[in-house]
């Protein structure tokens, strides 16, 4: 009797009935169906809509400006103390099986103070708060997969200007154009993706964000997901759990650490993530 009650409470634990066969492949049981979209461990299905509402915070010891990129004239790198709150809205719909949209924008909050070594005109606190970034993209899987060649997909991404901004925003057009595959595993779900991006202000094209991530459920209401993402010489190390907590809503929380000086030391996110399946 001892036996069977310590089994059926790790049952109820791990959120899996038991008798329940387990799921066909590695592939559904970590990320089931549907394309991937810009959130992590996110997946749409076709004419499925995602309404995702989430706060991300900044922290950052030793944040780099240049005081002219900020309209203060001496055109040479300081570390500041950045701090720095988000509301965000994301948005995606599965066009078919392939395609898929995305929208998301953002109202955020900004300081900068001053470093101790720098002499320009610069106050010693900077702050703003206002409209953020403002960005759509387009996603398309080129490949389902299988178990023994990985899946392939690529996106288009475009952030419109928000000029007139110091901290916040974006000068002017940029776009980025990427592309990743995924791969399932026994051990959980593995995807790699690199962008190039342009910028319009300073015309020039380079490496944009770059990602290696591993995704793993833990039973059919948890989910956990860690990566290293990075874009040029900064890098953050992410990780993130995933609750279900109905059918329709899933609970996000998600911290990412810099693992590179000029990255953001601490930014932690949380929101809840709205299902909306389309008709079958």
């Amino acid at each position: 009797m001892r036996h069977s009650a310590v089994v059926a409470t790790i049952g109820l634990v791990i959120g899996t009935p038991l008798g329940a066969q387990a799921p066909e492949s590695p592939r559904e049981r970590d990320r089931g169906a549907g394309q991937p979209t810009s959130m992590f461990a996110t997946y749409i299905a076709r004419g499925e809509l995602l309404v995702y509402p989430f706060f991300e915070a900044y922290r950052d010891r030793n944040h780099e400006y240049k005081p002219s990129e900020l309209g203060y004239g001496l055109a040479q790198d300081f570390r500041g103390k950045y701090r720095a709150s988000e509301r965000l809205l994301f948005v995606a719909y599965g066009i078919s099986d392939r395609l898929a949209v995305e929208f998301e924008a953002a109202t955020i909050s900004a300081r900068l103070e001053r470093a101790a070594g720098d002499p320009s005109a610069m106050p010693a606190v900077l702050e703003e708060s206002g409209l953020g970034d403002v960005e759509g993209q387009l996603r398309f899987r080129w490949t389902d997969g299988t178990a023994r060649v990985p899946e392939v997909f690529s996106y288009l991404e475009v952030v419109a200007p928000n000029r007139g901004r110091k901290l916040i925003g974006t000068e002017d057009w940029e776009f980025k154009f990427g592309t990743g595959a995924i791969r399932s595993f026994s051990i959980g779900t593995v995807a790699v993706r690199v962008a190039a991006e342009y910028a319009k202000a300073d015309g020039k094209v380079a490496l944009g964000e770059y990602a290696v991530e591993f995704i793993r459920a833990l039973s059919s209401r948890l989910r956990f997901y860690t990566g290293l993402e990075g874009t040029q010489d900064e890098m953050e190390w992410i990780s993130e759990l995933q609750v279900r907590l109905t059918r329709f809503a899933t609970l996000k929380l998600n911290a990412a650490v810099g693992a590179t000086s000029k990255a953001t030391d601490w930014a932690p996110e949380i929101g809840i993530l709205f299902r909306f399946p389309g008709r079958r």
